[in-house]
């Protein structure tokens, strides 16, 4: 199983002024923590994609390409890339060039996005959010199958026999489906033949294992060979020494972040009792030592009937760096070897 970290570049600036001088700060430390990461063994590192004040990930494929010239082995992926407000043309674009600066290690994760930001600022209407998607994921497939494509859609102008450029090291650059919980997303994958990355930031994960279900029908009955279909799983997550410090360094950050989001989305802020029940054996966060991370992860494996990759969402305005590398370092050097043995 493939073990990475997800990211957000949370800049904490929910409120007040911008500082480019702390933004500066943010990317390098970013940067840091993607090149520590590769060096204590992690396979992937994905970076979100969001355009609001509180994060600096809106160009992820810049950022990425900065990773890959300070890394050797990690894998580097969007996590997700807002495909329904993006020109599928553009992305591959990036992400080629990424597979070529980064000697193959590119992957786009493609969604539709949580947040729905992207779409004002591009011109695009949410009451098309699916049809959006579903058309740019196709013409994105189109164009990672084929140097030359002629297209025809609804969103975009018609391409007419057009070489795309350049082409990424990788024979074929790995696309991803980002995914919440909406069984149509689930189906598509499927039917369309790509690995699955389900985000599971609240309830039980073993709950989504009938859509998970579901993907493999639509993908076995689209005539996709299951070993072909995989699915990988995202989730709130941190390590430290013990499985109580976890909680006790982790929950400060998070009540003070969930607050804050939940605020706009008609959340409570979470409790402590509301926190331990995620963190728990059956809830979604993955949160404790090296051995109860494990052993959760694999527990979850088995619930979900597999999976080939779990990666941390680890941001969190209460983690301290020491915190994060030290996390990092367990992840690498125990936690890792105990799912793989």
């Amino acid at each position: 199983m493939e073990i990475g970290i997800d990211s957000f570049i949370a800049t904490g600036a929910y409120e007040g002024a911008l500082s480019p001088a702390k933004n500066v700060e943010a990317i390098e430390a970013l940067l840091t923590k993607i090149e520590f990461a590769d060096q204590m063994g992690l396979h992937v590192f994905g970076l979100g994609e969001h355009h609001r004040k509180e994060f600096l990930d809106e160009s992820p494929a810049v950022i990425l390409s900065a990773a890959a010239a300070r890394t050797k082995n990690i894998r580097l992926t969007s996590a997700v890339t807002v495909l329904s407000a993006a020109d599928p043309v553009r992305v591959f674009q990036e992400y080629a060039t990424l597979d070529l600066i980064s000697k193959g290690r590119a992957e786009i994760v493609a969604g539709r996005g949580s947040f729905i930001d992207a779409f004002p600022l591009f011109g695009f209407d949410t009451q098309d959010y699916d049809v959006l998607f579903d058309e740019k994921i196709r013409l994105l497939l189109e164009i990672r199958n084929n140097e030359i494509v002629s297209w025809k859609g609804n969103f975009r102008p018609e391409l007419k026999q057009q070489a795309i450029y350049p082409r990424p090291l990788q024979e074929q650059l790995p696309v991803w489906i980002g995914v919440g919980g909406t069984p149509q997303s689930f189906v598509r994958a499927g039917l369309l033949g790509l690995p699955l990355m389900v985000a599971v930031i609240g309830g039980e994960t073993h709950r989504f294992r009938p859509l998970i279900d579901l993907y493999y029908e639509a993908g076995e009955k689209a005539g996709h060979p299951r070993e072909n279909l995989k699915v990988g799983l995202h989730s709130l997550g941190f390590v430290s020494e013990t499985g109580t410090r976890a909680k006790d360094v982790y929950f400060p950050g998070y009540q003070e972040m969930m607050g804050k989001i939940g605020k706009e989305r008609g959340w409570s802020t979470p409790t402590r009792d509301m926190f331990e029940a995620q963190a728990g054996k059956t809830g979604a966060y993955v949160i404790g030592s090296p051995e109860e991370v494990a052993e959760k992860i694999l527990r979850h494996s088995e619930a979900l009937g597999g999976i080939s990759r779990f990666t941390f969402q680890m941001d969190n305005p209460g983690l301290s760096k020491e915190d994060i590398f030290r996390s990092i370092e367990l992840i690498g050097t125990r936690v890792i070897p105990l799912i793989n043995q």
